[in-house]
């Protein structure tokens, strides 16, 4: 469905471009009535090629076969593994030299501020350890099961 285009335009910032865009829509209005462009003046005149160039349709259209000469020109193989393998290698290392530094620190400086961490800490009351020992099994089971099924569907 076509809408009445000739609606209001907010404002430009600057006088040219507003004119510019002026001229481009009374192109479009007048080539659109069909007048004659004898009568616009020279900027107009200028867009109502455009304007008639971009009411035609297209001389001819993509080949049956366009997306499988996109696909022709893409690789058949995949990168090579091989900067895969290394991103793995270092991210490994990485977090191993991580976990090997919190071992040192924890070895180091951990008596001093682990008393301080779980005197902060609020302890649950001796009824509450076991619904927490039985929440920690069923997350573990749930985990457990999740992971053996992907092993077996898979």
């Amino acid at each position: 469905m076509n809408h009445d285009i000739d609606h209001q335009i907010p404002p430009f910032a600057d006088a040219a471009d507003e004119r510019e865009w002026q001229a481009q829509e009374e192109a479009l209005r007048r080539e659109r009535q069909g007048l004659d462009p004898a009568a616009d003046d020279a900027r107009v005149r200028r867009y109502r090629p455009l304007t008639r160039a971009l009411r035609e349709p297209l001389d001819h259209a993509l080949p049956p076969d366009f997306a499988q000469h996109v696909a022709a020109l893409m690789p058949a193989t995949p990168a090579p593994a091989a900067d895969v393998r290394f991103e793995r290698v270092l991210t490994m290392a990485l977090g191993l030299a991580l976990l090997l530094a919190t071992v040192v620190v924890s070895v180091l400086y951990g008596g001093a501020w682990l008393h301080t961490i779980t005197a902060s800490l609020p302890l649950p009351r001796p009824p509450a350890d076991r619904w927490l020992l039985a929440f920690a099994a069923c997350i573990g089971a749930t985990f457990l099961l999740g992971s053996w099924q992907r092993r077996t569907w898979t």
